[in-house]
């Protein structure tokens, strides 16, 4: 399966983004033996429009181009549902072991996320009931992803 984080703005030359960066690149080298075989951040540019909602509608139809065709989608939203690393490692392994060709988690820009043209996401979630920093929402996935992989492979990463 492949696994791809789509997101708004860019997370070059930032702390935040260096993490992103560390965490991927050991989710990419775990999950090959696990059956990932690829782990895929794109960032896609800020609306330019001045008022946001036109902002997000921007943001959402560059998303929606960019998707690969039925994939299973996740959008990060504060109002989604939250889960355990161990619930988050259990959905995508059984993604995985049900043939799912792409899983993308999809976090929208600052001003969060519009409805994605011709895409019905699978389900929401949420890092908890905090609002977070849009960099720093994209850390925390990018942590969870290695945290499952390690979780899938009994990798002693993860202690609960």
């Amino acid at each position: 399966m492949r696994l791809w984080i789509f997101a708004i703005g860019s997370a070059r030359g930032s702390s935040e983004g260096a993490l992103c960066d560390e965490y991927i690149g050991r989710a990419v080298k775990l999950g090959r033996n696990i059956g990932f075989s690829a782990v895929h951040v794109e960032e896609l540019s800020i609306g330019k429009a001045r008022d946001a909602k036109t902002r997000m509608a921007e943001e959402a139809e560059k998303l929606s181009a960019r998707l690969p065709d039925g994939a299973h989608i996740v959008l990060l939203d504060a109002r989604g549902k939250g889960m355990t690393s161990e619930d988050f490692a259990e959905m995508l392994g059984a993604l995985r072991d049900a043939g799912t060709r792409d899983l993308v988690f999809v976090l929208g820009g600052p001003d969060g996320l519009a409805p994605l043209s011709g895409k019905k996401p699978g389900r929401s979630l949420a890092f908890g009931p905090q609002t977070w920093p849009h960099l720093l929402a994209r850390a925390l996935l990018s942590e969870q992803v290695y945290r499952a992989m390690t979780i899938l492979s009994g990798h002693p990463y993860h202690r609960p």
